[in-house]
């Protein structure tokens, strides 16, 4: 809309402005606006509080269907792999034969094909480990085998979707490291609202959106958690999850498959330093749903997908503790979303965490 870059220019000096009294910021990404009111963080909360992730999970349980040697729901067995193990999911939301839909004729009742495959990546044979507690190569493993499955499964389908649940606030019903990668044949909501938005920042400033938000907050480095030669994480200004992140490459990439081997490695570091970060927040296995968004694939892949910039969404729902989380109800679903604590505020305390994970220090003797 008109507001996007009225607001694009505005930053600046509203990054240099008082953040202790509400106010709106604009999201350019998604065309679209938050509401910043930092000081309902004092409020007394006598909510609902969550149980914290169990710490007991066994390392190989038979009747896991994600552990290597375990039988799955539709009877087959899991080989005994030792890295990343791919393999149908067995109750896909997307099948590659699913028929055309009826015709309603009226267009307020609109129907389309949709077609795809959905398939489970296992990070890693153990499932009492999680990314952050993986080494370096176990992490770049998992990189190179997101990277295989988007061109693999890009060649055909447009989007290709991956992502992680972690935790069971999340949805997550099963503690065994792993994520999703869903394939369509048509482009979801949010892949065809960057589309649209990353391309009229393109068409009017003759750079990728991304690519000059990340050197922008390189400099400011007001919101910056982590950063390395090749990647930053930020805290986006626009941010509407507490601790919501923002993983961002330095040069211009189009997809995960066109990162180089260091660019590779580097990732593996930044994500486990950010992960870390995470968990020790508030000394938990913390809670997130995560996925990579790039440039569309499929018959775009013959396309000038240059204003795109691949990057990774974080998305936490915890707030005050292990316990108290961040609801989006009422006003956010019914008006527009809104924050507890600015971007800021949650980039410093992120930013000023230890990068050792709580589980491997050295415990404190009395």
């Amino acid at each position: 809309g008109a507001g996007l870059f009225t607001a694009w220019k505005h930053l600046h000096w509203e990054c240099k402005g008082d953040f202790g009294h509400q106010h709106s910021r604009y999201n350019p990404l998604r065309d679209e606006w938050v509401l910043v009111s930092a000081h309902r963080m004092k409020r007394p909360w006598q909510g609902q509080l969550e149980k914290p992730p169990p710490e007991d999970v066994p390392r190989w349980d038979p009747k896991n269907p994600l552990c290597p040697g375990a039988t799955r729901a539709n009877g087959e067995v899991n080989p005994n792999y030792e890295g990343t193990f791919v393999f149908p999911n067995d109750f896909p939301a997307l099948q590659p034969d699913a028929p055309e839909p009826d015709n309603s004729g009226h267009p307020l009742f609109r129907a389309a094909a949709a077609r795809g495959v959905c398939k489970v990546m296992c990070f890693h044979p153990h499932s009492d480990l999680t990314l952050p507690l993986m080494s370096l190569l176990e992490i770049r493993a998992v990189i190179d085998a997101w990277a295989e499955l988007e061109a693999e499964l890009g060649a055909s389908y447009p989007w290709v979707q991956i992502f992680e649940n972690k935790g069971a606030m999340m949805g997550c019903s099963n503690p065994h490291p792993h994520c999703q990668v869903w394939a369509s044949s048509f482009l979801p909501n949010e892949a065809r609202l960057e589309e649209r938005t990353q391309r009229q920042h393109h068409s009017q400033h003759g750079v990728p959106m991304l690519l000059e938000y990340a050197e922008q907050e390189a400099h400011r480095k007001e919101r910056l958690v982590v950063e390395n030669e090749d990647w930053l994480v930020v805290v986006p200004y626009w941010a509407i999850w507490p601790f919501q992140t923002l993983l961002l490459p330095r040069r211009h990439v189009l997809r995960l498959r066109d990162l180089c081997d260091s660019e590779r490695d580097s990732l593996a570091s930044i994500m486990q330093r950010l992960l870390i970060k995470y968990d020790n927040l508030f000394q938990i296995s913390f809670p997130y749903s995560m996925g990579w968004h790039g440039a569309p694939t499929g018959p775009h892949l013959q396309e000038d997908c240059e204003h795109w910039q691949l990057h990774a969404h974080y998305y936490p729902p915890l707030l005050r503790s292990a316990t108290v989380r961040k609801f989006m109800v009422g006003y956010e679903m019914l008006a527009q979303a809104q924050r507890d604590l600015t971007p800021e505020q949650a980039a410093e305390r992120l930013r000023a965490l230890p990068e050792v994970h709580y589980k491997l220090r050295p415990q404190e003797t009395v």
